[in-house]
Parts: C-alpha cells; structure tokens; sequence
C-alpha cells in the first residue's frame, strides 16, 4: 500500500495545522498508523499513533495535550491535528502504517509515505 502525507505549511508558533495520511487502498484495514518527523541535522523521531481500534494511541512528551491522532476506520485518512505549534515543531512529517501496536519503534512500521514539511516561525 502506498501512502501519502499532506497538509504541511508554514505557520507561525502557536498556530495549527492538520496532517493528512491517506492510503492507496480504501482504508487503513487493520494497520496501526504512526506519524513521524526528522529535523535537518537530526534523527527521525516518532510523533503519535494509533491502533486500528483506537483503543491504543502512542504520543511524544513534548506534543501531548497539542497534537491529536485520529482515524474513521470507515474513511481513508488518518489525521493528525497540530495545534499550539512550536518552533521546535519544524520538521519533515512523515505517515507509516503497520502494526499491531502503538509503536514509536519505527521497524514495526512496513509502508511509508513522503513527507510534508512544516515549519513554525517565531
């Protein structure tokens, strides 16, 4: 399955944005969805994810209470609300699908999308 991010932007700190992660096939099926972000010069990170259940969701320390995962199991995209956003933020966001669980080991992800960039100015 191929998978494609979008809704990036640039957005200044304390703005939102909406990530889009939408699949080459009708839905995510039974896949655990992740967000990830690498920053120039660092190493990718894990951001949020989520089972296919919802009933387990994964977030970084430094977006709970900001970011917000979320998937229609009947729809295609999965979604990741930004909101308060930091400079800090700025990244280049990338979805994968895989599972079972809500992982931030990224090798338990199998498909990958491209990224989109934000970016948070001061």
């Amino acid at each position: 399955v191929q998978l494609q991010a979008s809704g990036g932007g640039l957005v200044q700190a304390g703005g939102s944005l909406r990530l889009s992660c939408a699949a080459s096939r009708r839905t995510f099926g039974f896949d655990t969805v992740g967000w990830f972000r690498q920053a120039p010069g660092k190493e990718r990170e894990a951001v949020a994810s989520i089972t296919w259940r919802r009933q387990d969701t994964y977030y970084q320390d430094s977006v709970k209470g900001r970011f917000t995962i979320s998937r229609d199991n009947a729809k295609n995209p999965v979604y990741l609300q930004m909101n308060s956003l930091k400079p800090e933020d700025t990244a280049v966001y990338y979805c994968a699908s895989g599972g079972p669980t809500a992982s931030s080991n990224s090798s338990t992800y199998n498909n990958w999308g491209q990224g989109t960039q934000v970016t948070v100015s001061s």
